[in-house]
């Protein structure tokens, strides 16, 4: 039994030495799972409800001249909604941000915008955004609540000032236009209305950038790598008669499968181990308390993909077919199973085929842990469907194995 598994560990260590020395290997493994996290998670940060405080969205705001009190008002309301506003010079520097709101010049006889809207004048604010959908919109009720609580703030001001006027009497000189002093006493008056705000229950929002792209990145990665390089190497070995003259020697036909199998995965935890320390030191990636269970889950992904990339290499006959089977199964279950997009987001059908799809036990799993607050046990069932699976595939591509 020792000779067994020694002689599986050495086809197991052979075979991750071969796989890593391929170019193609190193660089889904180590330099593109990088790339994915970055671009994708960035561009996908802004759909999220309520934004990372840890990274506010950049806007850019031109106003010519010196605008006054309120624009300095607004910009502090702006950055309450998660901005950071910088101010440019000229419409070129405009240009340059994803976001950008141009406060219009006065109109003649007012020397400032702030002058222009305490007389009562109509200006209207101009606000563009490259891009669409639901980051668009995010934005526009975002500035919405900025301006329209800034507005509504002058209105009470007002009011109190004519309420103030009146019960004076006819003596009372008129009311004058609000100041920076007055904003700032109503911000710090007592309110007759408070709002208490409390978790109930596990998080509803569906993740989104990093959150959602790192654990999916890792997923989908994984498994192309060992359905492409792991499973092609499978098929040169067998082209090349390697595997034949592995035949001819005294080594037991199991301790041949296991190796394969071990080297695979292997392979496979190498891709998540790296993935999962360069999302954390690079990107800031908070696994959460569950990391044990969501490092079984993966190690069961890691198996369930190394069996699957041995039973396809059994049955490809050439380097093509399994690079296209690989490739797309890949794509296409990486789609389904919420690898590229939170599946929370899709129609309810979606959502069901998700959950009888591989991939979509390990994404719901980790959502679930992550992203939703759930405890481990929530993923015992994704795990044992995970193993199970692999047993399964693990029994078929020992009994399909062959040396030519």
């Amino acid at each position: 039994m020792n000779d067994f598994l020694r002689t599986a560990v050495f086809i197991a260590r052979h075979d991750l030495g071969q796989m890593l020395r391929q170019r193609e290997t190193l660089l889904w493994t180590f330099v593109m799972p990088i790339i994915f996290f970055y671009f994708i998670g960035t561009v996908t940060g802004g759909f999220a409800a309520g934004g990372d405080p840890d990274r506010p969205d950049r806007m850019a705001l031109l106003a010519v001249g010196e605008p006054g009190f309120l624009v300095d008002e607004l910009v502090e309301r702006l950055e309450a909604q998660n901005y950071a506003v910088d101010r440019v010079k000229n419409d070129e520097q405009l240009q340059l941000y994803t976001r950008r709101l141009t406060v219009p010049d006065p109109p003649a006889g007012y020397a400032t915008f702030t002058d222009a809207v305490l007389a009562g004048e109509q200006m209207t604010l101009r606000f563009g955004r490259n891009g669409e959908g639901a980051g668009v919109q995010f934005d526009q009720v975002r500035l919405a609540r900025a301006v329209y609580g800034l507005l509504a703030d002058l209105v009470i001001i007002s009011v109190n000032a004519g309420e103030s006027i009146a019960s004076e009497g006819d003596d009372a000189k008129g009311p004058s236009a609000p100041t920076r002093e007055d904003l700032q006493r109503l911000r710090e008056a007592p309110r007759a209305l408070t709002l208490a705000v409390r978790t109930a229950g596990e998080r509803l929002e569906p993740p989104s950038g990093y959150e959602q792209t790192i654990p999916g990145t890792t997923v989908m990665f994984t498994m192309m790598i060992m359905l492409t390089g792991g499973s092609i190497m499978l098929v040169i070995e067998r082209q090349q008669g390697l595997l034949r003259r592995l035949a001819a020697t005294p080594i037991p036909r199991g301790a041949v499968v296991l190796g394969k199998l071990a080297g695979r995965m292997a392979l496979g935890v190498v891709q998540i181990g790296f993935g999962m320390a360069a999302g954390t030191v690079l990107f800031g990636m908070d696994w959460g308390p569950t990391l044990p269970m969501i490092a079984l889950v993966l190690l069961a992904w890691a198996l369930f993909n190394a069996t699957l990339g041995l039973l396809l290499g059994n049955l490809a006959r050439s380097e093509a077919q399994m690079a296209g089977m690989g490739i797309a199964g890949t794509l296409t279950l990486a789609a389904l199973g919420g690898c590229w997009w939170p599946i929370e987001i899709t129609p309810e059908w979606m959502q069901s085929l998700a959950l009888a799809l591989p991939t979509g036990w390990a994404m719901d799993a980790m959502h679930k842990m992550i992203s939703f607050g759930y405890g481990a046990s929530t993923a015992v069932p994704h795990l044992l469907a995970l193993l199970t699976s692999s047993a399964i595939l693990g029994w078929l591509s020992a009994r399909t194995f062959r040396f030519q």
